[in-house]
């Protein structure tokens, strides 16, 4: 994840989008324990870049008006079937061949999900928030993910009310799955 402080929101989300391009590359080019060791990161900036910009990115572009509120709708729309498809993928084996099929669309799907960020959301965002907005809504993204879950959750919220009174619990409890995880290896 992105490491010291963020120029503002939209930079901090552009560079985290080339990571998680960079990690799907890394999951596809892998077989055996090490595509599973390569999923694992992924898994985890994902569930934490969606659940940050619920909370942050989504009630500022909606507050914009009714455009805004229409493409924080369809992006939350396309989070919200990520999770899902992240969750039963992350059950998978990543060397079956059910997880090979799934995995393919899921990128693509996720791909053009931060596309669509990119070419809709980030500019509204950009015309409607001032520079000193924009830099303190990306600490706000880093706390968020501080908090977030590492693990995507079929049942989740998609709201920032949702996300803060349900995310920190969720979040802790995967970070020791996470750290029991590790440690057993």
């Amino acid at each position: 994840m992105a490491q010291g402080t963020p120029e503002d929101a939209v930079a901090f989300l552009r560079h985290q989008h080339d990571e998680i391009r960079e990690l799907f590359a890394a999951v596809e080019g892998e077989t055996g324990q090490s595509r599973r060791d390569a999923f694992e990161p992924l898994v985890r900036l994902l569930a934490v870049h969606e659940t940050a910009e619920e909370m942050v990115i989504y009630p500022a572009i909606r507050s914009s008006g009714g455009e805004g509120r229409r493409i924080a709708d369809a992006r939350t729309e396309e989070e919200d079937h990520a999770k899902k498809v992240l969750t039963d993928l992350e059950k998978l084996d990543p060397g079956s061949a059910e997880f090979e099929e799934m995995f393919g669309p899921f990128r693509a799907a996720v791909e053009s999900h931060a596309e669509n960020e990119e070419r809709e959301a980030f500019p509204l965002l950009e015309q409607t928030t001032d520079e000193e907005q924009l830099r303190r809504m990306a600490s706000a993204l880093m706390v968020a993910e501080g908090i977030a879950p590492t693990h995507p959750h079929k049942a989740a919220p998609e709201s920032a009310i949702g996300n803060l009174l349900v995310g920190p619990f969720v979040g802790m409890v995967d970070r020791v799955r996470d750290a029991l995880r590790d440690a057993t290896r």
